[in-house]
């Protein structure tokens, strides 16, 4: 089956990994451990899910002048090339295309409008499975934010190509934009909340609870910035800031 355009991998650049550590492990659910790259500092996340374990995420100390922020990845069957359409749509190569021994190859772009994400071709078999909705602790939603979400759909569509499914007015806000992968809705793309608002991706994970999550993040010196808000499928949202001030989202039961 073709990657292109999944979702498929969340990293997570941190100056202070004890912290980080110790707030999203009890909140997710996650176990962490060095994943022993020889030369560079990077822990693995690990969810578990039926009974198995999954990696989930990565975390890393941030490059001179590099944000402490969430960075979502998705596939491309060849990265090369889709790095190269990507290019002449007008995307900006942020970490050229590298090779990870055992694992695959990847890059990081700014979209046209400046959104940063990752492309990632993993090797055969290593698909893995961080994105698995609704489960507690993977990946469920990807938004965008951007100050033309029109222009970003035209984007992304002829990168990776998704499809825009549903446009749900929202308002003085203006649409919100759902996008899927092979006829599942993975995310949504919608206008910028405030004229000074940086272009992002902001991932969202699965929690049982948004109620008990949002008290685990105040108690564990996060903040939650917008929510309990519910949402089409019986679900509740969250948007929060961890103690380093990066931006996630969650969603889950009440």
């Amino acid at each position: 089956m073709a990657l292109l355009g999944a979702p498929c991998w969340y990293e997570l650049t941190t100056a202070d990994p004890d912290t980080t550590t110790r707030f999203f492990g009890p909140l997710l659910g996650w176990s962490f451990r060095d994943a022993g790259m020889e030369g560079f500092d990077y822990t693995l996340a690990h969810a578990r899910r039926d009974g198995a374990e999954t990696i989930v995420a990565g975390l890393y100390p941030p490059f001179d002048g590099q944000p402490e922020a969430w960075l979502v990845y998705f596939a491309a069957d060849d990265l090369d090339a889709t790095l190269m359409r990507a290019i002449g749509l007008g995307a900006t190569i942020l970490q050229p295309a590298s090779d990870v021994p055992g694992t695959g190859r990847f890059a990081v772009l700014a979209d046209p409008q400046g959104a940063a994400f990752g492309l990632f071709q993993p090797l055969d078999g290593l698909q893995g499975g961080a994105f698995a909705p609704p489960a507690a602790g993977h990946g469920c939603w990807h938004e965008l934010m951007v100050p033309d979400p029109v222009a970003a759909m035209t984007f992304y569509r002829a990168v990776l190509g998704w499809q825009e499914s549903t446009v749900m007015p929202m308002g003085e806000t203006g649409a919100y934009r759902l996008f899927g992968w092979q006829g599942q809705d993975i995310g949504g793309m919608m206008g910028l909340p405030a004229p000074d608002a940086p272009p992002c991706w902001l991932p969202y994970f699965g929690v049982e609870s948004i109620a008990g999550a949002m008290a685990k993040i105040t108690a564990s010196g996060g903040t939650v910035v917008m929510g309990p808000m519910p949402v089409p499928g019986d679900a509740v949202v969250c948007i929060a800031q961890d103690p380093r001030g990066s931006h996630f989202a969650l969603v889950g039961g009440t």
